[in-house]
C-alpha cells in the first residue's frame, strides 16, 4: 500500500499541474470573446427610446392608457376618388382600427389576468396589496369604456362604408 501512495499522489499531483497549463485563464476567454464580437457583421444597435422621444399627450383625464393607433373616421374621399380608392381608403382605416381593438382588448385582457386579491390579515403587507389590486381594477374599468368607444368606432366606420355601398369584403376585411 505504501507503494500505490508513492506512485499515485506524485501522478495526481501532475496531472493537476498539467491541468493548469492548459487551461485557460478569464483574461483569455474574455479576449476570445471581444476578437468574435469584432469579427462579426456590424449590426444596427436597438435604438432606445426615452420620454423626450414619446410626443407630449397633455394631461388626460381618462388615465394613463391611451392607444396610439387610435384611427378617426375618415372624412368623405374627394369626388374625383374612384369608388375603388374609396374602398381601399375605407378597408386600410378599417384594419387599421380593428388593430387598435385587438391591442387594446390584448392588454386589457392582460391587466385583468394580473388582479389577484389576497387575504389581508394573512400576509404582513396585505392591505396594501389589495390597495394596488383596486387601482389595477379601476385601470382596467377605465380600459374597457376605451374599449367600448374604439368598438363603437370601429362599427360606425363599417357602417358608413357599408350605407356607401361597399361590400362586406371591405367595411369586414
Amino acid at each position: 500500500m505504501s507503494k500505490t501512495c508513492r506512485i499515485g499522489i506524485p501522478s495526481l499531483a501532475l496531472i493537476y499541474l498539467c491541468s493548469l497549463c492548459f487551461g485557460q485563464s478569464l483574461g483569455d476567454i474574455a479576449r476570445e470573446q471581444r476578437q468574435k464580437e469584432k469579427a462579426k457583421p456590424a449590426q444596427a444597435k436597438a435604438k432606445v427610446v426615452t420620454n423626450e422621444d414619446l410626443p407630449d399627450r397633455g394631461n388626460s383625464a381618462d388615465g394613463p392608457f391611451q392607444p396610439s393607433s387610435a384611427v378617426s373616421t375618415p372624412s368623405a374621399p374627394p369626388d374625383s376618388a374612384s369608388k375603388e380608392e374609396r374602398g381601399q381608403q375605407w378597408q386600410k382605416a378599417i384594419q387599421q382600427q380593428k388593430a387598435a381593438v385587438a391591442q387594446m382588448q390584448a392588454q386589457l385582457d392582460k391587466l385583468n389576468a394580473s388582479i389577484h386579491y389576497v387575504e389581508a390579515n394573512r400576509y404582513s403587507n396585505g392591505v396594501e396589496y389589495n390597495q394596488y389590486q383596486a387601482r389595477k381594477q379601476e385601470e382596467a374599468q377605465r380600459m374597457q369604456k376605451q374599449l367600448d368607444e374604439q368598438k363603437e368606432k370601429l362599427s360606425a366606420m363599417q357602417e358608413s362604408a357599408r350605407r356607401e355601398g361597399f361590400g362586406s369584403s371591405i367595411y369586414d376585411p
